[in-house]
């Protein structure tokens, strides 16, 4: 079991160090996971990296070897080295569920525990759940466009290679239907699929070679890439070839609703009429729907998922919103500077919902206990208790049930929220309590 103890910006164990000092370190704390905005006038996010993180807060050990490299840099005090030795986090941790919808300032994640063991979280807190988080919201926006034709995640070569694998995992939970990343599918269970590239069909001394040793591996249900050449002769041999019960032919190039329409025809007149169209070319949500009127069956998608020019950064912050003062009593504090002031006090939060379970509205509720829902649905759940966590969200039936849950609350959505252009977020967030 690696350890993830030094995935951690060097401050967050210089402000261990300083509060170790002054006697600090052990007040008892509360911080919060949230964005003030939606990046890129998204209309919704969507929460993802939870399963992950819990298992990166289980590994959160100093073992000899960070230890020894701590003191040989000498980043903190030997007093403080002796403390993250003994190290685990005891503390407590509600939040959202993995696959929730979320909006400006849902308290998306609530860390209870002394200022020590809370704070030395940060990091590893953040960078997982904002690169999977801001992956699932881009992922559900192409899910939306696609109206139920399937989409398949195929950026692995567009990203580093761990980056890759969360990110797959992050696709399939917002919807995606598979990946063409092996490692994704043996670590978390997602559907596995591809076929062949350009390179095999170069490699023999013509398409036709290519596409009988093809299918001769694979059957007459593969998929075969039609444009290495010229489209339309690439159909009539991939026809030929495998005959009229032809799975699927690929197209990565040209003008997709032009050569889409020209495929379709011909496959038809050839009578290849359920032969399939899957389309790979650059796709993003806005491709998907300038799409959605031809007759394609499913798309792949890559760069525009994995880069981050397909997906702005989600904005997660972590703040500490609570914690035990001088006196034992309980005080709330929040940033106060411009643009980026918070509200402290720990937080609840409830979806309303209208009586055909439309949302409404995102109630955040700045309170010691949960408030009663009402008619909405509650939002916070346990996810780790006195430092015990609750391992139905991990591995691979932790994403299942994300993957669920998802698909359960993305239509509690108003229309307008599956607007691409840039506007507010589908429904408000209603602060009580501040």
């Amino acid at each position: 079991m690696s350890s993830t103890a030094l995935m951690t910006d060097r401050y967050e164990l210089t402000m261990l160090d300083a509060a170790l000092g002054d006697g600090t370190a052990d007040r008892r704390s509360v911080f919060e996971v949230f964005g003030r905005r939606l990046p890129g006038g998204r209309r919704y996010g969507v929460l993802a990296g939870t399963g992950r993180l819990l298992d990166a807060i289980e590994r959160f050990r100093f073992e000899e070897a960070e230890l020894h490299w701590l003191a040989e840099q000498r980043i903190v005090s030997d007093h403080t080295l002796e403390w993250l030795a003994g190290y685990r986090f005891r503390g407590t941790i509600t939040g959202y569920r993995e696959g929730e919808l979320y909006f400006p300032y849902s308290p998306l994640l609530t860390v209870e525990g002394t200022f020590a063991e809370a704070v030395v979280l940060e990091t590893l807190l953040l960078s997982v759940l904002n690169a999977d988080s801001a992956i699932a919201t881009a992922a559900a926006r192409m899910v939306q466009s696609a109206a139920g034709r399937p989409v398949a995640e195929m950026g692995s070569r567009r990203t580093q290679e761990h980056a890759a694998v969360s990110a797959s995992r992050a696709a399939w939970i917002a919807g995606f239907s598979a990946t063409s990343n092996l490692e994704a599918g043996r670590r978390w269970g997602v559907p596995t699929m591809g076929t062949a590239a350009h390179a095999f069909t170069l490699l023999h001394d013509s398409e036709e070679g290519a596409f009988r040793a093809q299918i001769a591996a694979m059957g007459v249900g593969t998929t075969l890439l039609v444009d290495t050449y010229d489209i339309a002769e690439g159909i009539r041999t991939a026809v030929r070839v495998a005959g009229t019960e032809l799975g699927a032919v690929r197209i990565d190039s040209g003008d997709l609703p032009v050569v889409v329409g020209e495929v379709r025809r011909l496959l038809d007149s050839l009578g290849a009429t359920r032969t399939r169209i899957t389309v790979t070319n650059d796709l993003d949500e806005y491709a998907i729907a300038a799409l959605g009127a031809m007759p394609v069956d499913a798309y792949g998608v890559g760069t525009a998922l994995v880069s981050g020019s397909g997906h702005p950064a989600a904005g997660l912050v972590y703040k500490l919103v609570e914690h035990v003062d001088s006196d034992g009593g309980w005080r709330r504090v929040a940033k106060q500077s411009s643009e980026k002031a918070g509200r402290g006090g720990r937080k609840w939060a409830v979806r309303d919902l209208d009586q055909a379970g439309r949302a409404l509205a995102e109630r955040v509720v700045i309170a010691e206990h949960e408030p009663d829902p009402g008619s909405g649905r509650p939002l916070v759940v346990p996810l780790v208790v006195d430092g015990r966590i609750d391992h139905q969200h991990l591995g691979v039936a932790g994403v299942r049930a994300a993957r669920d849950h998802h698909a359960s609350v993305i239509g509690e959505l108003p229309p307008e929220a599956t607007r691409l252009s840039s506007g507010d977020p589908a429904i408000p967030t209603v602060i009580e309590g501040a």
